[in-house]
């Protein structure tokens, strides 16, 4: 299969060749469907949002700039349709799932203790401000430059910094909060 950028696909559905969609969707939907799920923290509602975005990708493609970056286009359209489906559906956000992190073959001691750090993280994050769990995954988990995030969140570098800095305070808080150490 040839191998095209996010813009290349773009201006083929821009042009009317709505069936290039698929590739984009392939590259995107996994980390799309966990970017939603971290907003909503709702397995379902994420699966149909992510769908809903890749409507909205041939709906408004001709709103698409190549300057401003794909992804970003892309989050930025997530994000909206998250927000409107919170409008429509006033829920309790659910836990938010984190992905155990281990390595080849650990001893059984220590993946308990990654299990429950993992859960403690999981229970820290849950607690964090709807925002800045947002700016954590992008930057952390989505592994998303700072001024890709900008352009999502629509604000400036610094104010991403500022805010990833105060997210990645914060959670620290909550995790030694929920795992009942002393923050040293």
């Amino acid at each position: 299969m040839e191998q095209k950028t996010d813009s290349e696909w773009m201006s083929l559905i821009q042009a009317g060749d709505t069936a290039q969609l698929a590739h984009l969707f392939e590259r995107h939907h996994v980390a799309l469907f966990r970017y939603l799920y971290q907003l909503t923290g709702n397995r379902a509602l994420s699966e149909d949002l992510t769908q809903e975005v890749f409507l909205r990708v041939l709906k408004y493609a001709a709103t698409y700039n190549p300057s401003h970056g794909f992804r970003a286009w892309l989050y930025g359209m997530a994000r909206n349709a998250s927000y409107d489906a919170r409008r429509k559906v006033r829920g309790e956000v659910a836990d938010i799932e984190v992905g155990e992190f281990r390595s080849s073959e650990p001893m059984a001691e220590q993946r308990i203790t990654e299990r429950q750090n993992n859960e403690m993280l999981r229970t820290a994050l849950s607690r964090l401000p709807a925002d800045k769990r947002e700016v954590l995954e992008l930057s952390r988990f989505q592994e998303m430059r700072y001024d890709e995030i900008a352009s999502i969140l629509q604000c400036e570098v610094g104010t991403v910094k500022v805010r990833v800095f105060r997210a990645l305070k914060e959670l620290r808080e909550r995790f030694f909060e929920v795992s009942g150490r002393q923050i040293a």
